[in-house]
């Protein structure tokens, strides 16, 4: 689409930085921008040689640690030398003053995005190859060691659950712009006392790991390119893959979700079978913080969407979809509060 009023830029100064930092760059270029990116606003840049598409953090007043676009391109770029697909990362720009903003630039990948969880337009008989494909994808980033693939220090190796629980409580308390809602409230009091039982792991989490941030091969069940890895930091894996499969028990009114499906019918594995076939690739053999990790991840995606709530009203959301997902945060966070009382949650 036309880039949209309010996340223009001076398109010429982005050529004049491309020409400086990026090998084998010719112009002219075109700039277009995607659809959807309900965070970071994200571009098309085309030239007569080749297309980039460029990632940029959003304008406006940010919340601390958010929109990290500079850590999405490094973890894409140390990903680059292993199995997991990610896009080439062509540069990146911490300087505000070359278009706003600070940005990066990565290859544009051919395939298939599918927004809906249950691969309608695949057949039948093929939809178990694309689960396996997602859950294969998400067990070999979490078999990774970090220090050996330079992301040692990418975050802390110990803490994970208890850093993200404060700190997006804390981002959820400060957005006064956003307002507050009881059963998030409720699911905040809880998780300052739950923690998970087992030992915790480390490993490359990706964060927001769903179906419509996976590139697929144009034909094959097979994915080409992982997207979207503002969230991604070192932690705990079942926390990671608990977020991903979170898919089982979210509408699809939501966001991609299987809620409700007929998974017989589909063809597509069940929740048991998909974690188990997760557990077997990655040598979790204790999962009984599966259920504490699925509320902890309702959680997660409900302070992301009162993030986004709060940004719609300051004018700074990047996507025009923003308002339709606001809509969504009471059923979500009464979700997240059900998710926290099946874990074990008191009522109150």
């Amino acid at each position: 689409m036309p880039v949209r009023e309010g996340h223009r830029f001076d398109e010429a100064s982005l050529a004049h930085w491309m020409s400086a930092n990026v090998d084998g760059y010719e112009g002219p270029i075109s700039v277009r921008q995607f659809r959807g990116g309900q965070s970071n606003p994200t571009y098309l840049v085309a030239t007569p040689s080749r297309s980039y598409v460029l990632r940029r953090q959003p304008s406006g007043l940010l919340l601390k640690g958010a929109h990290a676009v500079d850590r999405e391109a490094a973890v894409q770029a140390a990903l680059a030398k292993t199995g997991v697909p990610v896009a080439q990362i062509f540069g990146t720009c911490l300087d505000p003053e070359v278009i706003g903003t600070m940005f990066y630039l990565m290859e544009l990948v051919d395939g298939r995005i599918f927004w809906d969880a249950t691969f309608p337009d695949v057949g039948t008989g093929d939809r178990p190859d694309y689960f396996r494909a997602m859950n294969s994808a998400i067990a070999n980033l979490h078999a990774l060691n970090p220090n050996q693939i330079g992301l040692g220090g990418f975050g802390r190796p110990t803490g994970y659950v208890e850093r993200q629980i404060k700190r997006l409580s804390e981002q959820y308390m400060a957005d006064t712009v956003a307002g507050r809602d009881p059963n998030m409230d409720r699911v905040i009091a809880w998780l300052d006392h739950a923690r998970p039982r087992n030992p915790e792991r480390v490993a490359v989490v990706h964060g927001d790991f769903r179906c419509d941030n996976l590139i697929f091969h144009p034909t094959e069940p097979r994915i080409v390119a992982v997207l979207d890895w503002e969230l991604a930091t070192l932690g705990h894996p079942l926390a990671d893959f608990a977020y991903h499969a979170m898919m089982y028990r979210m509408p699809s009114h939501i966001v991609a979700g299987l809620a409700g499906a007929d998974l017989a019918t589909l063809n597509a594995p069940s929740e048991e079978e998909y974690l188990a076939l997760y557990a077997g690739s990655t040598g979790i053999a204790d999962t009984s913080d599966y259920d504490f990790f699925l509320a902890f991840s309702f959680f997660r995606l409900s302070a992301i969407i009162h993030g986004i709530k709060g940004r719609l009203a300051r004018g700074t959301a990047a996507s025009p979809e923003a308002a339709e997902r606001v809509k969504a945060l009471p059923e979500l966070a009464e979700l997240a509060w059900g998710q926290a009382r099946r874990a074990g949650a008191p009522a109150s």
